[in-house]
């Protein structure tokens, strides 16, 4: 049996570690990250959350008798990103969460 004061100390740890993980989610939506591609002709804006939230394409990029390229760029810039903001939840929620993963974050 866990003694009245552990329990309400354990209660007290567990909500303060849950705000943590709460700040640290609403930081993670409202950060961003940007991945590019191709010496930067392709740049992609990822959300911490992983969200996609724009992609840019300079006019260099852009070859009508090449489209397979510039589609690769974008996966590439893409992926950059959505890497990086992998990288920002775990530095921001790992230390969080001791490294359980399957939480859903």
């Amino acid at each position: 049996m866990i003694p009245e004061g552990d329990m309400s100390g354990l209660l007290a740890q567990a909500q303060a570690m849950q705000q943590q993980l709460l700040d640290a989610q609403r930081e993670l939506a409202e950060a961003t990250v940007e991945g590019s591609a191709g010496g930067d002709v392709v740049t992609a804006t990822v959300s911490g959350a992983g969200e996609l939230l724009g992609l840019v394409i300079k006019p260099e990029a852009v070859d009508p008798e090449d489209t397979e390229t510039l589609a690769d760029l974008v996966l590439a810039a893409v992926r950059d990103a959505t890497g990086k903001s992998q990288a920002l939840a775990a530095a921001k929620l790992g230390p969080l969460t001791g490294g359980m993963g399957g939480l859903g974050f």
